[in-house]
């Protein structure tokens, strides 16, 4: 959905680089859970964990949070978010925008349903109230490093997914990396434009083993 003047554009809280749990417990903790609340994460949450995928590192915004091949940066990042998925924004289908550090709407409307099925019916993407799908434009890696830049992106998708688990499981929240999808069904349910191709689901939420804690 967008507005006359293009998509709605929702400021995210500025992220933090200190925290309560050190690297090591993250490490230490870290697990692939399928299984979620159906609790909204915060918004400082999902702000703390774009940044962490793929966020700036710097006050000049040179760097990022992930390393990149030649500094092609090929990753964007989308957002699927359920009903009351995230504190106080709608659901609807969102892309990371890095500079800004900010939501914007690329699409209105729950797709979490449709987006399990087209990742093999792997319900607990529909049960977790957030998804965050990370895509790769190989063009960008591939214009300098030619077939070799493939490689390259894969191996940045990987930096970028750990970043995500360390960080979510630093907040005490939960996700799992899905790569079993059929490509073309998840770039339909999300309108991507061609040049994206998805790599990665990761649902997110608080793990249900913390229901009563």
């Amino acid at each position: 959905m967008y507005s006359e003047n293009g998509p709605a554009t929702i400021p995210l809280p500025p992220p933090s680089q200190k925290g309560s749990v050190s690297l090591e417990e993250a490490i230490a903790q870290r697990r692939s859970v399928r299984d979620f609340v159906p609790e909204p994460v915060s918004q400082s949450q999902l702000s703390q964990i774009l940044w962490a995928a793929q966020g700036i590192s710097d006050t000049r915004g040179r760097y990022r949070t992930v390393p990149s091949a030649g500094a092609t940066y090929p990753l964007e990042i989308f957002v699927v978010c359920g009903g009351n998925g995230i504190e106080g924004i709608s659901e609807g289908v969102y892309q990371y925008n890095i500079e800004s550090h900010s939501l914007a709407l690329h699409y209105e409307g729950d797709v979490r349903g449709e987006l399990a099925r087209a990742a093999l019916g792997q319900e607990f993407i529909h049960q977790a109230p957030v998804d965050i799908v990370i895509c790769a434009a190989y063009s960008r890696t591939l214009s300098g490093y030619g077939s070799r830049g493939e490689r390259y992106v894969h191996v940045e998708v990987g930096h970028a997914g750990q970043n995500i688990y360390l960080q979510v499981t630093a907040l005490g929240l939960a996700t799992v990396a899905i790569g079993a999808f059929h490509d073309d069904e998840v770039r339909e349910v999300l309108r991507l434009d061609k040049q994206y191709k998805p790599l990665y689901i990761m649902p997110l939420g608080k793990p249900a083993s913390m229901r009563s804690q």
